[in-house]
């Protein structure tokens, strides 16, 4: 069991930027008529619950516990003094309803009881596990705890809000692992690796700059994006004195915050409480925050808190042979389609909102799920707050047998209503395959990757100047509207971008180096969508070439804050960069209709030129029309420009404000972006 273990770990670090292995094409906006069963689905007969109460149901007089189990013989609730010594207490015999519902009824105030079920089935008793639905647990996951959540509230909760966001297109990512901003010893930061380092203000680096909280505050990002922070388990919360790094794509229990990131894992409530002081300091800094969720795979399979109660039930299975099927190249799949499942997700995304006020959810390897889900998922968030954010991987790490018809792919994008997704079009089109790390991209020299970045500042909607037959791997539109689009160049996955450039170009100086990483988040954060920035990059973030470190030491994942220092003319730049995005809305259009009444490409018969104008105060924008060009190639090139003069915004990477002019035409400096503008 260890062995394959570590066997399903090492496959969740591999898999996660893979492009789908079936793409349903088609132009069809219509979604399939949705069937009783999407897929292959044995346990059609089981009873479906409607309540919204399973799982622990607190009050000081009387706690109800609830668990759903059609297949069980018997269930019993064992009640501990402790997360995970030998001190049972207590062992009840749950009543079962129609509804394939188990319920035990305790009375009295059992405030800090740790809990477990456990299911008899086909004569067999199986392991002790908390209920899917726990909202508290003890060390490691292993046990439930009955709490109070209103003794979990930091001071000021209740009055907690996030900054206003009108529009999805207005939101600026980035993506962030809880360690790395904290673990490094420069960092400042005293809380290394936990929620509480999210909390700390005013801390700074050996140079006197601003690090964690304040510094992204400092960039203008508006979201910050958590990579998985649910429970999850291959970290062993028992021995924290031990260092232990994982992404956390191994889910245990999704209703609860990651316990190696608290200051205390053995007691249920100190995790809660930490994930909320950080929820509300970010809120106070002007963040948003959205959660990396992982809802297509468990960690464990038949170990799963899923498989212990109802067998089988929460995973796909394929009809030849009944094995269970893995799109997740993880050990398993989840089954979105089956109604218990589709109903855990709409409930465990709506109760990270309302407990924990998440602003966002980005959904790992998406398109293991069905349209219909994420539907629903969406639905059930806007109508708590329409300006949360959902967007996810478009694609599958392997075959399914969910029909692509019905998958949450890319490709399917426009048949969704409210779900953004990643665009691996303008990622690779700038830098390159992240599949081939010597591959270049339009930002490193590459010259047949034009047609992919003009994909890419559009959207990936509808343009009549673009030739799609061009585009690397999409031949077609997939977004109804702009925010329906995550455009990025690096992530976690795979190599940060410096490093990427610098094994793909190993013959360029480091300033041409610094140039290339420029030009490519300049087309990012000027381009149609919603920009997505990897933490670190706008430092020349470096994990020393390793591609894939999922359980990497820190020493390789850490964000090292003297970085900042080296290269503060990058961070600066960066900086100036997304205020430029956020104070002109022209770069923000939220409709299609926009997009393509104001938008045009301008004449460029250049495989490495790309030039295009933001028309008649595009979006109210205060400036009336805008041009942006951007010269992939190691030479000059010259642009064209329409009639009249033009001030010149951002000239070969320097803001000029005002000072300068140009009409006729303008030469675009090598490997740069130019910006100019007619008032």
């Amino acid at each position: 069991m260890k062995t394959r273990m570590i066997l399903l770990i090492l496959l969740s670090g591999i898999f996660f930027n893979v492009k789908p292995t079936v793409s349903a094409q088609g132009t069809d906006t219509e979604k399939p008529a949705i069937a009783a069963s999407l897929a292959y689905n044995p346990y059609q007969n089981y009873p479906v619950y409607n309540g919204n109460d399973l799982g622990v149901n607190y009050s000081k007089s009387e706690t109800i516990l609830k668990v759903w189990s059609p297949p069980a013989q018997e269930m019993k609730l064992k009640l501990y003094k402790t997360s995970s010594g030998n001190d049972m207490t207590e062992e009840i015999s749950c009543q079962k309803d129609a509804n394939g519902v188990w319920t035990a009824r305790l009375k009295g105030d059992r405030k800090s009881c740790y809990y477990v079920f456990q299911a008899k089935i086909d004569g067999k008793w199986n392991n002790e596990v908390p209920d899917p639905y726990a909202k508290a647990v003890g060390v490691n996951g292993k046990r439930g705890q009955i709490i109070d959540m209103d003794e979990t509230n930091p001071s000021g909760w209740k009055s907690d809000r996030p900054p206003v966001l009108k529009n999805h297109t207005d939101a600026v990512l980035y993506e962030l692992h809880i360690r790395d901003l904290s673990m490094a010893p420069n960092s400042g930061i005293k809380n290394k690796g936990k929620f509480l380092g999210l909390t700390e203000t005013g801390t700074k680096n050996n140079q006197g700059q601003s690090t964690g909280v304040d510094h992204i505050a400092e960039m203008g990002v508006t979201h910050v994006h958590l990579l998985p922070s649910f429970d999850f388990c291959s970290v062993d919360e028992s021995k924290l004195n031990v260092p232990q790094f994982n992404w956390g794509y191994d889910p245990q229990n999704y209703n609860v915050p990651e316990g190696s990131y608290s200051t205390n894992p053995e007691d249920g409530k100190v995790r809660i409480l930490e994930f909320k002081e950080m929820v509300q300091t970010l809120h106070q800094k002007g963040l948003r925050v959205v959660m990396d969720v992982v809802y297509n795979h468990t960690g464990w399979t038949h170990n799963s808190n899923f498989d212990q109660l109802v067998p089988g039930y929460y995973y796909r299975q394929w009809e030849k042979d009944g094995t269970y099927s893995n799109a997740s190249a993880c050990g398993n799949e989840t089954a979105s389609d089956r109604a218990m499942f589709r109903k855990f997700i709409v409930e465990s995304v709506t109760y990270w909102v309302r407990e924990y006020h998440v602003d966002g959810f980005r959904f790992d390897l998406m398109a293991i799920h069905d349209m219909e889900t994420m539907d629903q998922v969406v639905a059930a968030l806007h109508a708590i707050d329409p300006s949360i954010i959902v967007y996810g991987e478009g694609w599958t790490a392997g075959d399914s047998p969910l029909p692509s018809t019905y998958r949450a792919l890319k490709m399917n994008a426009k048949k969704m209503n409210g779900v953004a997704v990643f665009s691996d079009d303008i990622r690779d089109g700038i830098k390159g395959s992240v599949f081939d790390g010597k591959s270049t991209g339009f930002a490193s020299g590459s010259n047949g990757m034009a047609e992919s970045v003009k994909f890419g500042i559009v959207a990936a909607g509808e343009h009549p100047q673009i030739d799609y037959s061009k585009v690397n791997y999409s031949k077609e539109a997939y977004t109804k509207n702009p925010d329906e689009a995550i455009n990025y160049v690096s992530c976690h996955d795979n190599n940060t971008l410096y490093d990427k450039l610098k094994i793909s170009r190993p013959d360029a100086s480091e300033k041409d180096i610094i140039r290339m990483d420029k030009l490519a988040n300049t087309i990012v954060l000027t381009s149609q969508g919603i920009p997505f920035l990897h933490a670190g990059v706008e430092m020349k973030r470096t994990k020393g070439g390793v591609d894939n470190s999922f359980n990497k030491p820190d020493s390789v994942n850490q964000i090292n804050w003297d970085w900042k220092y080296e290269n503060r003319e990058l961070v600066d730049y960066y900086k100036d960069l997304i205020a430029l995005r956020k104070a002109h809305p022209a770069f923000r259009m939220p409709t299609q209709d926009m997009v393509m009444k104001n938008l045009v490409f301008l004449p460029a018969n250049d495989p490495q030129l790309v030039a295009y104008q933001l028309k008649d105060h595009a979006n109210k924008d205060n400036w009336d029309q805008i041009i942006v060009a951007f010269n992939g190639s190691d030479q000059e090139k010259n642009v064209i420009l329409p009639n009249g003069v033009w001030k010149i915004a951002l000239q070969n990477y320097q803001f000029l404000h005002d000072t300068k002019t140009c009409s006729a035409s303008v030469s675009i400096a090598p490997c740069s972006a130019m910006i100019m503008y007619q008032e």
